[in-house]
C-alpha cells in the first residue's frame, strides 16, 4: 500500500458501488493544510493512531490542518447513502465529527491497526448495507434536473422528499443541488479551466456574482481565491 505523502482514491468493489462512493488514503506531509469542502457525503475516518470518527454531510468548508506523517483512511459514502447504511438520520450528524462507537460499532476500530486491514474491516463492515433506493436515485437525478421536477417523476411531495432527504442526506434536496453544482464547479477548476463568467453559466449559475455568492457560503472564499487556494494544496478533497 502507498503511504507515501498525497491523497489517493480507490475504487469500492462492485457489489458495494450504490453505498460506497470510494475509499481513500490521506498522508499528510509537511505543511499539509487542505480546506474540506461540501460533497454531499458522509465517510468513516480512521486516523492511525486514534481510531475511527464518522464525519456528517458538511455545508460549509472546514479547514483540516494536517501533522505531517499523520496516516487517515476513509469509506465515502454516496450521496443520499449514508443515513440508510449506518442507520441514523443523517441531519443529526450534519457539520459534526462524532466518534464511530457512538453511531455504529461495526466502524469503530482501535488506531494501532495495520492500514490494510482497516481498509478490510471498512469492507466487511459496509457489506450488505442499503441505501433509501428512492433517495438515492433523486439524488442521482438531482445532477441534471430541478427538485420540482424530480419530485413530480418520483411521485413524491415535495414535503415527503425534504423529510426522507434530511434523514438519509442530512438536509434537504435544494441544498443537495446547490453543493452538487458546486462540486461541478470545483472539478472545472481541477481540470484547469479559470474562465470564471463562462464557467458560473456553463455549470448552472444565473451569473458570476451568483457563483461567488455560492463558492463564498460553501468553500468560505471567492472563487478567484478559490482558484489560487485549489492549486496550492498538494491533494484535493
Amino acid at each position: 500500500m502507498d503511504l507515501s505523502p498525497g491523497y489517493r482514491e480507490l475504487a469500492p468493489p462492485r457489489e458495494l458501488r450504490d453505498v460506497v462512493a470510494c475509499l481513500w488514503i490521506r498522508v499528510h506531509g509537511t505543511g499539509d493544510d487542505v480546506r474540506i469542502l461540501p460533497d454531499a457525503c458522509s465517510d468513516v475516518v480512521w486516523r492511525q493512531g486514534t481510531g475511527t470518527t464518522i464525519a456528517g454531510p458538511d455545508t460549509s468548508a472546514k479547514v483540516v490542518l494536517g501533522t505531517p506523517g499523520a496516516v487517515l483512511i476513509g469509506l465515502r459514502f454516496q450521496p443520499g447513502a449514508g443515513g440508510g447504511a449506518l442507520g441514523v438520520p443523517l441531519d443529526a450528524l450534519r457539520d459534526l465529527r462524532v466518534e464511530a462507537a457512538e453511531v455504529d460499532r461495526a466502524f469503530d476500530l482501535a488506531g494501532d491497526l495495520a492500514p490494510a486491514e482497516v481498509i478490510g474491516h471498512f469492507l466487511e463492515a459496509a457489506a450488505g448495507r442499503e441505501p433509501d433506493e428512492l433517495v438515492a436515485e433523486a439524488a442521482r437525478r438531482l445532477r441534471t434536473q430541478d427538485v420540482e421536477t424530480v419530485a413530480r417523476e418520483l411521485f413524491i411531495s415535495d414535503r415527503q422528499l425534504r423529510r426522507r432527504f434530511h434523514t438519509a442526506v442530512g438536509y434537504g434536496p435544494k441544498t443537495l443541488a446547490r453543493v452538487l453544482r458546486f462540486r461541478r464547479f470545483v472539478d472545472a477548476i481541477d481540470d484547469g479551466r479559470a474562465d470564471l463568467a463562462a464557467l458560473a453559466f456553463d455549470i448552472g449559475y444565473a451569473d458570476q456574482a451568483h457563483l461567488t455568492r455560492e463558492a463564498t457560503r460553501l468553500a468560505g472564499l471567492s472563487p478567484a481565491a478559490f482558484v489560487r487556494d485549489r492549486t496550492s494544496v498538494p491533494f484535493k478533497t
